[in-house]
């Protein structure tokens, strides 16, 4: 399935804020860990990586958020946690496009 540059210019454009790449490394290695999202493990809570950053809540939700609408990260509610996760699907797609280039 060939990539769309729409979707390409959406990811490079949320992955192009520093902050916004710090959270989605943050998140990538938390997740290559192979971290389960428990009460017990809250690594990848909205609120732990507003601490690691020293960033308010609501920074790091806008930064979550551009990072949803390009397709890098999934959150869901847990209880009173939010937990997030890297869309594996979208780093296909970065290294499809990489490969590509390489061609």
């Amino acid at each position: 399935m060939p990539v769309k540059n729409e979707q390409l210019a959406a990811i490079f454009r949320a992955l192009g804020d520093p902050s916004r790449l710090a959270i989605f490394e943050v998140i990538r290695q938390s997740c290559a860990d192979g971290a389960e999202h428990s009460s017990l493990d809250l690594r990848n809570s909205v609120s732990e990586i507003a601490q690691q950053f020293d960033l308010s809540l609501s920074t790091v939700s806008h930064h979550l958020k551009e990072l949803r609408t390009a397709g890098l990260v999934r959150c869901e509610r847990h209880g009173q946690h939010i937990f997030c996760s890297i869309d594996s699907e979208v780093l296909l797609v970065v290294e499809r496009f990489a490969q590509d280039r390489q061609a």
